[in-house]
């Protein structure tokens, strides 16, 4: 069988998407890594360069799922909220790959950067705000807000005694309420608070 370089590079993604969402960047082995791809270590570095460049591969493919996933719509924030709400919680190792790299690196890329600041721009726009960095200010809360939901202890979670699932939703309600409230008081129009999905 020819050896398929795509198929090796996508599974070498997988498996280090599982390896340091579990462990994190220093936490992270190669060795496992390349041993659950079943593919050779030195094809860690042909393809990637390093551990770390490999970890921030991982990090902009995972975040491009992600956007595919929820695009933006910076005319209807509460529904992106929403939305972005349902994918967070279906991918939780996601979160904990992003909270990984803010542990240990603290850094962001530069791509990232400039989606979030175009991100921030069209919604400037959109609730006539004053500055770039109001808007900025304001999409990084409804992200917080949007995943914080994810670090609720399951026994706050278990408050009101209703099924896990249906208290999910409660949740997601208040989120989306809670950024068509956000909506309303920075820019004052109701149509800015959009339809809500």
């Amino acid at each position: 069988m020819p050896y398929d370089s795509a198929a090796t590079r996508a599974r070498l993604l997988d498996a280090a998407y599982a390896e340091f969402s579990a462990r994190g960047l220093a936490g992270a082995r190669v060795d496992r890594i390349a041993a659950a791809a079943s593919a050779n270590k030195q094809a860690i570095y042909a393809y990637f360069g390093s551990k770390e460049e490999l970890f921030d591969a991982v990090l902009v493919d995972r975040i491009g799922v992600l956007a595919d996933t929820v695009p933006y719509d910076p005319d209807d924030l509460p529904g992106y909220a929403g939305d972005l709400f349902d994918a967070l919680n279906a991918a939780p190792d996601l979160l904990r790959l992003t909270r990984w790299r803010s542990l240990e690196r603290g850094d962001v890329a530069p791509d990232e950067v400039r989606s979030h600041l175009d991100k921030a721009v069209a919604l400037r726009r959109v609730l006539d705000l004053p500055d770039d960095r109001t808007a900025v200010d304001i999409l990084e809360i409804v992200v917080a807000i949007s995943s914080a939901w994810t670090t609720v202890p399951q026994g706050l979670r278990a408050i009101g005694g209703e099924d896990p699932q249906e208290r999910q939703a409660a949740h997601r309600a208040v989120v989306v309420a809670a950024v068509s409230a956000i909506c309303r008081a920075m820019s004052g129009k109701e149509a800015a608070a959009g339809p809500t999905r």
